[in-house]
């Protein structure tokens, strides 16, 4: 008889700050296995603009793993870089296959400002424009200083983006769509286009987007 793939979700969202986890679920891996797991869903397991304290959606560095001081951190709230792998290494050990959460939507923590031009939006209807064209300052540029280049020299700025949610000049959130750009199609019709949800906006429509985050997925893996 075929027998059905039990699933684990491995994290919650009121986990503790103190970067354990990888080592709490190495050491669990065996039990995982007595109780007839065979996936293991583990969290998003790179640098967040909010370092130890973020859970993983708020995207900063995808090539951060728990490697480079980022965000006030090395570890993320999570563990490191080698525990991350020891954790997958023993469950894997234990003939549990581990799924990686991974967003690709937004980035947050831009290391650097731009000036960009923007069309307010309405947050209830993204499709309707609001207050005109107009400049502000944003959190579009993300460089990684402290990586130095390694694994990727790639760097982001706004052209890069479809849209983001804060003024740094004004201190005013909003949803400003940047000039010349359009929210995905195909997505969620809530809001009129759901595409986006915070942070900067990733533009799929942009070819430098498309292949670094193609070598980005071959490295991961």
């Amino acid at each position: 008889m075929e027998k059905n793939d039990t699933l684990l979700q491995a994290f919650e969202w009121y986990l503790p700050d103190d970067s354990q986890h990888w080592n709490k679920l190495k050491v669990l891996a065996p039990s995982f296995s007595n109780l007839g797991v065979t996936l293991v869903w583990l969290p998003p397991a790179y640098k967040g603009a909010g370092g130890v304290h973020d859970v993983g959606y708020g995207v900063y560095d995808l090539y951060d793993l728990g490697e480079f001081d980022q965000k006030g951190t090395i570890p993320t709230k999570y563990g490191t870089k080698q525990e991350y792998l020891d954790a997958i290494g023993a469950l894997q050990k234990e003939n549990i296959s581990v799924l990686a959460d991974i967003v690709l939507n937004q980035k947050m923590g831009g290391d650097t400002e731009e000036t960009i031009d923007v069309i307010k939006t309405d947050p209830n209807n993204r499709n309707e424009e609001i207050g005109g064209d107009y400049q502000i300052t944003a959190w579009t540029k993300f460089t990684f200083p402290n990586r130095k280049g390694k694994y990727s020299t790639f760097t982001w700025n706004a052209s890069h983006f479809d849209g983001t949610d804060w003024d740094e000049k004004k201190k005013q959130s909003s949803i400003y769509l940047i000039e010349g750009k359009n929210w995905d199609p195909n997505v969620d019709g809530e809001h009129g286009n759901f595409d986006y949800l915070m942070g900067c906006d990733i533009d799929f429509k942009n070819q430098e987007v498309l292949q670094e985050l193609n070598r980005w997925g071959k490295w991961y893996l």
